[in-house]
């Protein structure tokens, strides 16, 4: 967006300094841990197939999007990060992954100028925004996708009540790893709960529906870690 105006969200100031970091990159598959085997069969099972496109939005270094792309016939891969963009441009061409395009943009400044998709997918960015930018993000969002086409995505919502949030916030910490390099420490946890955005479920689903999704199916671990799939109105 160009025109945007004086009171716009910049993004890649809410990105996270760790995302904007090249030496953090490199580290950051082995870090996360993430297999996206789970995600791709739900896109299967909501009917994925050889025909269908995808935006994946906050694609880090790739692993959901060279992964969906094997199923599909094209994937748009966005990423608000210099870094993550130059890291997944490289391993795309390395992988020789020819039906993807990476663009560097985020929830608030990618703009789709193709026909709308058939699905998109996001982990782990959305927190990065509060909550009034979380509802014009899905708005867009909305935007992006074909009439039923289908909104995957996974984040740290947390699925509590305030008053309990001393003690669920304690037993989310209690499983945290010592080693920074293999996973998310108390002390890495302790600053997304304090710096980041992530929301309760009772405020972030009405932000899903008002943006024109009906939630098909939901799952929420350990009261933090949220996935939903997403149908979007067909009006």
């Amino acid at each position: 967006m160009n025109d945007r105006p004086a009171w716009w969200l910049d993004e890649l100031a809410h990105a996270g300094d760790e995302h904007l970091d090249l030496g953090y990159v490199v580290g950051y598959e082995a870090k996360a841990g993430y297999d996206p085997a789970d995600d791709v069969r739900a896109l299967l099972g909501h009917g994925l197939s050889a025909a269908s496109t995808v935006i994946d939005i906050g694609a880090g270094t790739g692993r959901f999007a060279i992964e969906i792309a094997r199923h599909c016939a094209r994937v748009t891969a966005v990423d608000i990060s210099p870094a993550m963009v130059a890291a997944l441009r490289r391993r795309v061409a390395e992988a020789e992954v020819g039906n993807m395009i990476v663009v560097e943009g985020g929830w608030l400044s990618y703009e789709h100028v193709d026909d709308p998709v058939d699905f998109v997918f996001t982990r782990n960015a959305l927190h990065q925004l509060p909550d009034f930018w979380k509802g014009i993000a899905l708005e867009r969002v909305a935007t992006m996708l074909a009439p039923g086409g289908i909104l995957r995505l996974r984040d740290l919502v947390f699925d509590f009540e305030p008053k309990d949030a001393t003690e669920r916030i304690a037993a989310w910490f209690s499983g945290a790893v010592d080693d920074s390099a293999k996973g998310w420490t108390a002390d890495e946890l302790s600053a997304h709960v304090r710096l980041e955005h992530s929301t309760y479920t009772w405020l972030f689903e009405p932000l899903l529906e008002r943006a024109g999704f009906e939630i098909l199916e939901r799952e929420v671990v350990r009261g933090v870690y949220a996935a939903y799939t997403c149908r979007r109105s067909r009006t």
